[in-house]
């Protein structure tokens, strides 16, 4: 018995032995054959960081990215997402990337059990996604997001019925356009029906535009889909409605930044389901469905952008349960915020601003006991008001936000104080207002008052914007006390002044700093020294009458805009390498001081410069040749000064210039002919200094963007080149007071900015890196005195020639220039006569042709330019009468003296025959009233005889009874007459 157990032990070994080689030799050779894959995948790839040199040895398990199921060994997932799409800095101060690129090898399908592959945010740039991963069927997981595919989406996806996650975007807002785009498209999307397993689905920046209204009616016979994610798939027309509602799980639904024009889809409000709605960006319209406060798991909605209505207060009465994030940006919302916001007890991102919202701000006392809080709105984070029409005081219970980290009420009509917001409160955990907060905007309002020293408890605060108030008050130390966390601080264009000691040193490190309008001064703020991450300093208008001191050149190394205009600033400017301290600085305005000395040659080492403006100082010298090295150069005002010598020729380098502004100096010499190579000009205004020579033709062909040319009151001869009708943009040309001579071109007629019969915009000068800009500003002369325009600007459509020895004939075609507002071409010696169609002039405000050799009558058509303001016509030789009617009836007689022949009003010189023509209308009216009243008294006779005859002849009994009356009447007048006679004679006898 024992022999026969022991033999069959002796035959089991050997069978288990058999099987367990054979299993094991099976094992192995699948190992061989998904490494040899993995292997193969590699070689196909581009790796220049190295990221796959895990990928050796045989353990593949074990390398970067791979996962193994246990047990069997087998790849059941590939992870190669890029880590860092965005760029990072090597050891070399390169920029580089952790991208794979290359191609992807057909050797992935032998990785038969692979459920997850994820290759994102790499850069197979050019090519197609592969056709065999549609044969991949145990995917589960797919993400082909970024990676740089073109062309169409294989539709032999639809066989990866397992799939529950599949994401192929080219979305890229947040990443390196260049990388990561791409230019997918799927042409039918029907294959999409047969991803029943389908969970997650993004298609972000794919464009859909061929698939019509389809797409909704596929992805509703996905039974299992719970998001999907359309962000900018180029569809558009209207949201198609299914034919039947089966999104059952859907949860998340994303088609913003597309085209779609239509009212909102109501047949959403009937999936209960949802959780987060984004429509952002899109041409919705009509109203918001009140229906979307009560979708009882709604907690994200995103409408930003459209042209959607509504009364915010009927909208916000609803429920909104579960409401986390609501963002109504920018559409057409109308109406008071109602207080039972405060119940909005999830709430965590409110946006309303940007639209038409009216009424006061809610004091908002209710939500406490519904929420189980202290305060209402207790998660609430960010709240967004901006730009609406927002009135009254700012309530108090804003300061019970305990959690509240973001607030912008900026630009409304809010006034009052800041002493109910900053105020203490019993609320919140920390016994002050508002703990929490980072950013606080109340920017262009009518708040009044001072800021209370609380403000100095806010010790997270990171910006504070309070510009462009009516605040006032003293600054001190405690108002800053604890914002070590502050780096952005806006109070410019309020009455604040500032009260700090000598010694004091700031707790915090500002980045931008705008004090503009602020008494700060008079001597130069020395706690400024410690400043040291400093990029934007505003200090104009700031009462600093003292020197700039040595150390202010070394304040920041990181300064990009640097504004000290408008103070009473004194001394010179540094001679040193100021360039080697501020290499970044791009403003730089010390405009409206009482600088002295001469423009360093140093200024030639900042060479990051856009704008320099040094503009009404007390400049001297000759302008260093060494600002051609700033070469970023758009803007060089170095107007009213008194600097001397000619304009350099190395000026030409500075190829991205835009305005020159050398006005108001004592510059000499002649044009340098180097200038022309300035393609670039808007602005040319080199007035008011001892230039001389001709006006060269090359003006007319060198600078085709020209808006402004003024060389008023200079020294320039010749004649006017009649290219300068090539400056197609021209708004204003100012030439006035010079020696110019010969006539007026006749091509002036092609200035087509100015044949515009509208007001053209002249765009201002923004610096490309920010929203902070350089005020354009222009002196004219016109209706008789010096006005500056700036911000109005943009209206002045103007030819001033006058003070010259011009001649010739008045140039008919001017007055095809239909936008003129200003035209000046008195002082010189024009012949000939105005014409009517001068009266095509609409928009002319100002009218000045005085001094000249003009004649014949003043066209009657003037007084139809019903915009003319002002008129000079004197001391010319213009004769016969005034047309003193319509717009022209509006000027004195100063605009006409000097021409001896005018008359009529409002001259008080009668014409010659206008009091013959007064007595020939007098003896015709005589005549015609003498007829009227003999012609009335005929009338009046006859009338008075016919009329009682046809009654009388009418009526028989009214015949006799009449005359039976006037019987009576004479027997009574013949009996008094015979008393009377009897009476009489007794007496005499």
């Amino acid at each position: 018995m024992e022999r026969i157990l022991v033999f069959i032990l002796v035959i089991l070994y050997f069978i288990s032995t058999e099987i367990a080689c054979n299993g094991h030799t099976h094992i192995n050779n699948n190992v061989q054959y998904e490494q040899k894959a993995l292997i193969d995948f590699k070689n196909g790839l581009t790796d220049p960081n190295n990221r796959l040199s895990s990928w050796k040895g045989n353990n593949y398990c074990y390398w970067h990215g791979i996962g193994c199921e246990n047990g069997t060994g087998f790849v059941v997932s590939i992870d190669l997402r890029n880590p860092y799409p965005y760029p990072l800095e090597n050891e070399y101060g390169n920029q580089s990337y952790m991208n794979l690129s290359g191609v992807i090898s057909h050797s992935l399908i032998k990785l038969k059990y692979l459920k997850y592959l994820d290759l994102s945010f790499n850069s197979f740039k050019a090519i197609t996604i592969p056709q065999f991963f549609g044969s991949m069927k145990n995917l589960i997981y797919l993400n082909l997001s970024h990676c740089g595919f073109i062309g169409e989406i294989p539709s032999n996806l639809g066989n990866l019925s397992n799939l529950q996650y599949l994401d192929f975007s080219s979305d890229l807002s947040y990443y390196n356009a260049f990388e990561y785009s791409s230019n997918l498209f799927i042409e039918n999307i029907e294959w999409m029906t047969s991803l029943v397993s389908l969970k997650h689905l993004s298609a972000n920046s794919v464009n859909l535009s061929m698939v019509g209204s389809q797409w909704i009616e596929v992805l509703n016979k996905l039974p299992m889909l719970i998001e999907f994610h359309l962000h900018n798939c180029n569809l558009f027309k209207s949201i198609p409605s299914p034919s039947f509602v089966n999104f059952t799980s859907l949860s998340v639904i994303v088609i913003s930044s597309n085209r779609f024009n239509s009212t909102f889809p109501e047949w959403l409000l009937n999936v209960s389901s949802l959780v987060s709605i984004d429509m952002s960006w899109n041409i919705l319209h009509g109203k918001i469905p009140l229906g979307l406060g009560e979708l009882p798991n709604l907690q994200h909605l995103d409408l930003y952008g459209n042209y959607l209505e509504g009364s915010i207060s009927q909208l916000l009465r609803k429920s909104w349960k579960k409401i986390e994030f609501l963002n109504l940006h920018e559409n057409y919302l109308h109406g008071s915020i109602p207080s039972s916001i405060g119940n909005f007890c999830n709430l965590q991102y409110l946006d309303l601003s940007y639209n038409n919202l009216n009424g006061s701000l809610p004091d908002i006392i209710n939500g406490t006991e519904i929420c189980n809080s202290k305060s209402p709105l207790p998660n609430l984070r960010e709240l967004h008001l901006q730009h609406n029409q927002l009135q009254g005081s700012i309530p108090s219970s804003i300061g019970n936000f305990c959690n509240l980290q973001y607030l912008d009420l900026s630009y409304n009509k809010l006034n009052g104080s800041l002493h109910d917001l900053i105020n203490g409160t019993e609320t919140c955990n920390s016994k002050s207002p508002l703990p929490n907060l980072r950013e606080l905007y109340l920017s262009g309002n009518q708040l009044q008052g001072s800021i209370p020293n609380l403000i100095g408890n806010l010790s997270n605060l990171y910006s504070l914007n309070l510009r462009n108030n009516q605040l006032s008050g003293t600054l001190t130390e405690q108002h800053f006390w604890k914002l070590s966390n502050l780096e952005y601080l806006y109070i410019d264009s309020n009455s604040f002044r500032l009260d700090v000691s000598s010694n004091w040193t700031p707790p915090f490190q500002l980045r931008y700093l705008f004090m503009g309008s602020c008494h700060i001064g008079p001597t130069f703020p020395a706690w400024l020294q410690s400043q040291k991450d400093l990029q934007y300093l505003d200090l104009s208008n700031a009462s600093i009458s003292s020197s700039i001191p040595n150390w202010f050149w070394n304040i920041s190394s990181n300064l990009e805009y640097l504004i000290l205009s408008h103070n009473q600033l004194q001394g010179k400017l540094p001679n040193s390498n100021i360039g080697e301290f501020l290499p970044n600085l791009y403003f730089l305005s010390f405009s409206g001081n009482g600088i002295t000395g001469t423009i360093p040659d140093s200024i030639g080492h900042l060479t990051s410069l856009g704008v320099i403006d040094f503009s009404s100082n007390t400049l001297t010298g000759s302008i260093p040749s060494t600002i051609n090295n700033c070469f970023s150069l758009n803007v060089l005002d170095l107007g009213n000064n008194n600097l001397s010598g000619m304009i350099p020729k190395s000026l030409d380098q500075l190829q991205q210039l835009k305005s020159l502004h050398l006005n108001h100096n004592k510059l000499s010499g002649e044009l340098p002919s180097s200038l022309r190579n300035l393609t670039g000009l808007d602005i040319l205004d080199l007035s008011y200094n001892n230039l001389s020579g001709q006006i060269s033709a090359w003006i007319g062909t060198a600078f085709p963007n020209l808006v402004i040319l003024n060389l008023r009151s200079n020294m320039f001869s010749g004649r006017l080149p009649s290219l300068l009708s090539n400056l197609s943009s021209l708004h204003v040309l100012d030439l006035a007071q010079n020696n110019l001579m010969g006539e007026i071109p006749v091509t002036l007629v092609e200035l087509k900015a100015m044949a515009q019969d509208h007001n053209m915009s002249i765009s201002s000068l923004y610096d490309n890196r920010s929203s902070y800009r350089y005020e354009e500003r222009l002196i004219v002369i016109t209706k008789g005195l010096t006005q500056e325009y700036t911000r109005t600007l943009s209206l002045v459509v103007s030819i001033d020639l006058s003070d010259n020895n011009l001649s010739g004939e008045f140039p008919e075609g001017i007055t095809k220039l239909f936008g003129l507002v200003f035209l000046n071409l008195s002082m010189n010696h024009i012949i000939g006569r105005i014409p009517e169609s001068i009266s095509k002039l609409r928009q002319l405000s100002s009218l000045d042709l005085s001094s000249n050799k003009l004649f014949g009558s003043i066209p009657s058509s003037m007084s139809l330019l019903s915009s003319l303001g002002y008129l000079n016509l004197s001391n010319n030789n213009f004769s016969d009468k005034i047309p003193f009617i319509g717009q022209m009836s509006t000027f004195t007689e100063s605009a006409f003296a000097g021409n001896p022949n005018l008359c009529g009003a409002p001259l008080v010189i009668k014409c010659q025959d206008e009091g013959k023509d007064k007595s020939v209308e007098d003896k015709i009216d005589s005549g015609f009233v003498d007829q009227w009243f003999y012609l009335s008294i005929g009338l009046g006779f006859v009338v008075g005889i016919l009329v009682p005859y046809f009654v009388l002849a009418m009526r028989r009994s009214w015949c006799d009874a009449y005359f039976d009356f006037v019987d009576k009447i004479v027997k009574w007048l013949l009996f008094r007459k015979r008393v009377t006679y009897a009476r009489n004679h007794a007496q005499r006898k």
